[in-house]
Parts: structure tokens; sequence; C-alpha cells
């Protein structure tokens, strides 16, 4: 997945707890739980494809770095 993907999907996750807390269904701790450790992960996931994107357009611009 790209960055924005990722961070695409980390907005639905947010919109997903922001329903949840509006219909009540916060009080489901399993639920909570499995909504944040997602969050988590995409969050980490986020953070890599984004520094792997620059890294490859840093490369593409600039060429292979030496030294």
């Amino acid at each position: 997945m790209s960055a924005a993907e990722i961070r695409r999907h980390l907005l639905d996750l947010a919109c997903e707890r922001l329903e949840a807390e509006r219909l009540g269904i916060a009080a489901n701790h399993a639920y909570v739980a499995d909504l944040e450790a997602e969050i988590t992960v995409y969050r980490a996931a986020l953070a890599g494809a984004a520094v792997t994107e620059i890294a490859v357009l840093r490369g593409e611009l600039f060429g292979r770095n030496y030294g």
C-alpha cells in the first residue's frame, strides 16, 4: 500500500472510532482494543511507507548516494 492509501485507511479508522462512540459501542472493550491495535499498526505502516517513498523519490531525483 502507498502512504496515501494507508493514510486514507487511518482516516476511515478514526471515523469508525467516532461512530462507535456515537452509537455507544465504545463500551465494548474488545472491539475498541481491536480498533486501537489496528490504528497502531497502520500508524507504524504509514511511517515506514512515507520514509520509503521519500527515499525512492530522492534516489530518482539525485541518483545513488555514495559515500
